[in-house]
């Protein structure tokens, strides 16, 4: 039984990510933290009770990181809704979050699992961060981290270069990056076209469960928000993306080990990840530094489809 982490900013793809790691009979979901990103740390955390609750499941939740650790937070509200759920008054809660601090269960959880433990981060990488700051040795025996993060090899979601979970707190998704942790990254390059949820995939799971229907709710601001901006309708689902990747490495068709550096000191440039491809041939001979991460480049897109609707009608 894998034992994993959820690490989250919990909008309404993190809801989705959230209900397929609940369905899968071979994971072990020891907890869920939360953080500021998305929206608000008070909210986030509302949300994966509010998400937990409809799957059935106890599993349970420490509130986070309220900001990035150099830079004011930044939301995005205007993509997933005031209260990152679609605005569909779908978030009463009865149960409450874990007094305990997300860095501090993390460790704990770690020094109790050492090699054992998986971080699927969902959101910026501030808990991660402050955990490596404050217990770097005992960090170190993290089994892998699963980051939804960076643009992958296509364009920014947030600016033109930069992937908003990494823009949240570059500084932060730097210092995982250079923690030594083995990092398996799935970009936002992944997530859109044959990935995506489009009207058969949502009228489907609307009927499917309580949990299908819950998901196609929570996701109506991002449904609304891809019809203004890209004249299409379609849910694109980032996070579910990475969970999928995470839960079924046999979906993967093509990936590269390749050196990640992350941009924090130009603002223009803030939260790029540059991927130093090996296998890439660059005019300048240089030496690249090793690799530090696995980056994802392709998967297969149906069979991800095809069980993010089986696992959601089983719930």
């Amino acid at each position: 039984m894998r034992k994993v982490i959820i690490d989250t900013d919990t909008g309404s793809d993190d809801a989705a990510a959230i209900m397929l790691a609940v369905a899968a009979a071979d994971v072990e979901i020891l907890g869920v933290t939360t953080l500021g990103g998305n929206i608000a740390l008070e909210q986030t955390t509302k949300n994966a009770l509010q998400t937990l609750e409809v799957c059935g499941s106890d599993t349970p939740v420490y509130p986070g990181a309220c900001r990035p650790i150099m830079r004011e937070l930044v939301t995005a509200d205007g993509v997933h809704g005031k209260d990152g759920m679609g605005d569909q008054d779908l978030v009463h809660p009865v149960r409450k979050a874990e007094s305990r601090h997300a860095v501090d269960f993390i460790l704990e959880t770690v020094r109790k699992y050492p090699n054992e433990i998986e971080i699927i981060a969902l959101g910026p990488a501030t808990n991660i961060a402050l955990a490596i700051m404050q217990d770097r040795e005992t960090m170190s025996r993290v089994k892998h981290i699963w980051s939804m993060g960076t643009s992958g090899f296509g364009v920014g979601n947030c600016t033109p270069v930069a992937e908003f979970n990494v823009y949240v707190d570059a500084d932060s998704y730097a210092i995982m990056l250079t923690s030594g942790i083995p990092v398996t990254i799935i970009g936002f390059d992944l997530c859109l076209g044959p990935a995506a949820m489009h009207r058969e995939d949502l009228d489907y799971l609307k009927t499917a469960s309580a949990a299908g229907e819950f998901a196609v709710k929570c996701t109506t601001a991002l449904l609304n928000y891809n019809l203004q901006h890209r004249g299409e309708c379609f849910v694109d689902l980032p996070d579910a993306v990475a969970m999928g990747v995470a839960l079924w490495p046999d979906i993967v068709e093509d990936y590269v080990d390749a050196y990640c550096y992350c941009c924090t000191k130009e603002e223009p440039a803030y939260g790029q990840v540059i991927i130093y491809d090996v296998n890439q041939p660059l005019s300048i001979d240089y030496k690249i530094p090793p690799a530090n991460a696995q980056v994802i480049r392709r998967i297969n897109y149906q069979e991800f489809k095809n069980r993010f609707k089986a696992s959601l009608a089983r719930l």
